[in-house]
């Protein structure tokens, strides 16, 4: 194993990697488990899929935060698991995959770390079968069995399909990319940083206690609400 988990609330967790200081989540109820992003290979994802299933056997949903590839690539370790995410995101994966993969192949071999760039070019990724929350402030909810957890489309920011998670029993928010801590924020091609802040503001009127950044610690709500003044005033000084 080669992250490690850390509870936020009864039965919500965050497991930290050190590949990309990525961060994923998992969501207990009474009858399922939800799991928030699959790592970025079929090897990573099988190492998440082997550490949920020491915690429960549970039948696992997944939530796809958006489709850049160490989210989204390990998604073949949970077959027959309903895969849901914001309805661009899995047009965006098909059209996306090849660069993307080309791309971090190229990094990892560059690194000299030959075992994940094997791997990585061996990943074809599995797309995003329930498509949710097609518009901007849309919702959708999951049943998990004595809990409800809340998927959310707050807009377009670090991409323009993201999707964040909401356990509002237990005041956490699994927010992706759209904050990160230790870093700024990753502003990519195709990122929205003029609507960003906008969007994270839409995160924080739900109240959670813990925000989860798609890399890094989770974070406290005043650390979510710096970030997010921090993006609205890069986003006022922008041309």
């Amino acid at each position: 194993m080669d992250g490690s988990w850390t509870e936020l609330a009864d039965g919500v967790l965050a497991r930290r990697h050190a590949e990309l200081d990525l961060t994923t989540g998992l969501v207990l109820g009474t009858d399922r488990a939800l799991v928030i992003d699959t790592r970025g290979d079929d090897v990573q994802g099988a190492e998440l899929a082997a550490a949920v299933r020491e915690l429960t056997a549970l039948p696992v949903l997944v939530a796809i935060s958006h489709a850049h590839f160490d989210h989204c690539f390990g998604t073949s370790a949970f077959p027959g698991s309903p895969v849901h995410a914001q309805a661009g995101c899995a047009a965006a994966i098909a059209v996306t995959a090849a660069a993307q993969r080309a791309q971090w192949v190229r990094h990892y071999r560059d690194a000299g770390d030959t075992g994940t760039a094997d791997a990585l070019a061996g990943t074809v990724p599995v797309l995003p079968d329930r498509p949710v929350c097609p518009r901007p402030g849309s919702t959708h909810t999951l049943d998990l069995g004595g809990r409800r957890v809340e998927l959310l489309h707050p807009g377009p920011a670090h991409t323009g399909h993201d999707l964040a998670v909401h356990v509002p029993d237990a005041a956490v928010l699994f927010a992706g990319d759209l904050l990160e801590n230790g870093n700024p924020p990753a502003v990519g091609p195709d990122a929205y940083p003029g609507r960003w802040a906008g969007a994270l503001a839409t995160l924080l009127t739900r109240g959670a206690r813990r925000y989860v950044p798609g890399h890094g610690d989770p974070m406290t709500p005043g650390e979510a609400a710096r970030q997010q003044a921090d993006l609205a005033r890069l986003a006022r000084a922008s041309p």
